[in-house]
């Protein structure tokens, strides 16, 4: 039985999902996000079985969120980096971990969200809107794009005209 793709979806988180939606891509991402970069260093953490590391490693690198780049001639070994995309991917991540500690975590937390500078507990997410003003994402929602179909204006409950250019 052949899986659905998202390749082609209009929705951006079905988009998403087609390149990071399998779990071990998501803990390969938060490893090379906090700086391990070759496959012994993701196989040691995650302990991950090498054929399945191999074929994650490689639909990073498709997706454009980890660069593969020799460190080694001889023998020739690679490590992953990651691009400017993967790095972005780190709001996810943050997320998914502020999300988990408030929803799952009895007790105290093993892994906490905190400012980098300071070090301080962060307890909410927030959003810049194009006037550089911080909102908390729970005061967003969604709406239909100007490029948005006539179906996908349906489901989000918006029949908002696209707006000219």
């Amino acid at each position: 039985m052949q899986r659905k793709t998202f390749a082609e979806a209009e929705c951006p988180i079905a988009l998403s999902l087609e390149r990071v939606g399998e779990w071990w891509s998501m803990l390969i991402m938060r490893d090379a996000l906090q700086g391990l970069r070759r496959f012994d260093e993701f196989s040691r953490s995650l302990e991950i079985a090498p054929n399945m590391l191999t074929r994650r490693l490689k639909s990073l690198v498709e997706a454009g969120l980890l660069e593969r780049q020799a460190y080694s001639q001889r023998p020739l070994r690679y490590e992953y980096v990651p691009t400017p995309r993967g790095e972005d991917f780190r709001v996810v991540l943050m997320a998914l971990v502020a999300w988990g500690n408030r929803h799952y975590v009895q007790g105290e937390e093993s892994v906490q969200l905190v400012e980098r500078e300071s070090g301080r507990p962060v307890h909410r997410i927030m959003a810049e809107i194009s006037e550089g003003r911080c909102v908390p994402l729970d005061h967003c929602t969604v709406q239909a794009g100007p490029a948005a179909s006539a179906p996908m204006r349906l489901r989000l409950g918006t029949s908002r005209p696209a707006q000219d250019a």
